[in-house]
């Protein structure tokens, strides 16, 4: 364990160098920072910590830059999530308060966290597995053709089309509406199979291959693979910190072309806290050199999505972890009264 004393060294050289861009000498740490010590103490403390593999020295006669471990260590121990300001706060609501439906909160909530953070923003869409149905609407365009509408809980809509076996008349649609909502109606999409496979059979034998019709199209909506989306924001971003990446910043964006890796990287939703992975904790080659902050998103307590920032490892974490909790506080709140 190291001693408080190198702890506070350790934070004082992580906020240079994240603040200034250059290298960490003892001098300066003394100069700028009240450590109450000697440079001389300063500088074995520093020699213990490059021993230990928390910082290192770039090149020769430079000062010294925070390693994957050190900033790792500064995340757990050392760094509070900066709280946002008011201002900040009522910007955050007022930008995302304007969204007319679920695309536009995604699309407002990437252009803001990009903004925020100065990174590349990335926002899950809410997984349809872990939501629940708020409403189920059947609409008649045709004798023998309807429009099933899927509204969730998060907000988000899925229309088919319906072809049925047999005419199905407005009195019989109503009747098979109500019956619908009143089983899944508040459900998770998980329980919808078990609480409709009996429903056909309390219609007409002449109407029930329509109601069989209706109810397969809906769960094959439920189940549909193409539920894991996400948009990305502040590709941009990245040249502004061109020297932290070694070599070139192309592994980098390729990696973010591919959605897959971004998914992963984002994680499962079922943790709703601050998740911070550094440098070679990333399991992607051309993601080494960054760093992801991660948070669940969701309408009540559970996380139906994430959303977070993938930037440089040199990142203001306690800044940039403040701003995704803010923006995925209130884009909850969004999705409980949308």
């Amino acid at each position: 364990m190291l001693s408080e004393r190198r702890l506070q060294v350790l934070r004082a050289i992580v906020q240079d160098y994240v603040g200034t861009e250059e290298p960490v000498g003892s001098k300066a740490l003394t100069e700028r920072h009240n450590l109450g010590v000697s440079p001389a103490t300063v500088r074995n403390d520093m020699a213990a910590l490059e021993d230990e593999g928390f910082i290192a020295q770039p090149h020769t006669s430079a000062g010294r830059i925070p390693t994957d471990k050190g900033y790792r260590l500064f995340v757990d121990k050392l760094a509070g999530v900066k709280p946002m300001s008011a201002p900040e706060r009522r910007a955050i609501q007022n930008f995302l308060d304007g969204a007319v439906d679920l695309d536009d909160v995604v699309a407002r909530t990437v252009r803001l966290l990009a903004q925020l953070t100065r990174q590349v923003a990335v926002v899950q869409y809410p997984s349809l597995t872990r939501s629940t149905v708020r409403h189920v609407e059947l609409l008649s365009l045709a004798p023998a053709r309807v429009m099933l509408v899927l509204i969730t809980d998060t907000g988000r809509v899925e229309q088919r089309m319906v072809d049925c076996p047999a005419p199905f008349g407005e009195s019989s649609l109503a009747d098979l509406r109500a019956r619908l909502n009143s089983r899944v109606a508040g459900r998770r999409f998980t329980d919808v199979p078990q609480l409709v496979e009996d429903l056909p059979e309390a219609f007409e034998v002449e109407d029930r291959g329509t109601v069989s019709t209706v109810l397969s199209t809906l769960l094959e909506t439920l189940v549909e693979e193409n539920e894991e989306r996400l948009m990305i924001g502040g590709t941009a971003n990245l040249t502004r910190f061109g020297h932290d990446f070694p070599l070139t910043i192309r592994p980098v964006l390729e990696a973010l072309e591919e959605q897959v890796v971004l998914l992963k990287l984002l994680g499962e939703a079922k943790d709703p806290g601050v998740t911070v992975r550094i440098g070679h904790e990333i399991a992607h080659e051309g993601l080494n050199s960054t760093s992801v902050v991660s948070v669940g998103y969701g309408s009540g307590g559970e996380a139906v999505a994430k959303l977070g920032v993938v930037g440089p490892t040199r990142m203001d974490y306690p800044g940039t972890m403040g701003a995704v909790r803010a923006v995925a506080r209130y884009v909850g709140q969004i999705l409980a009264e949308s």
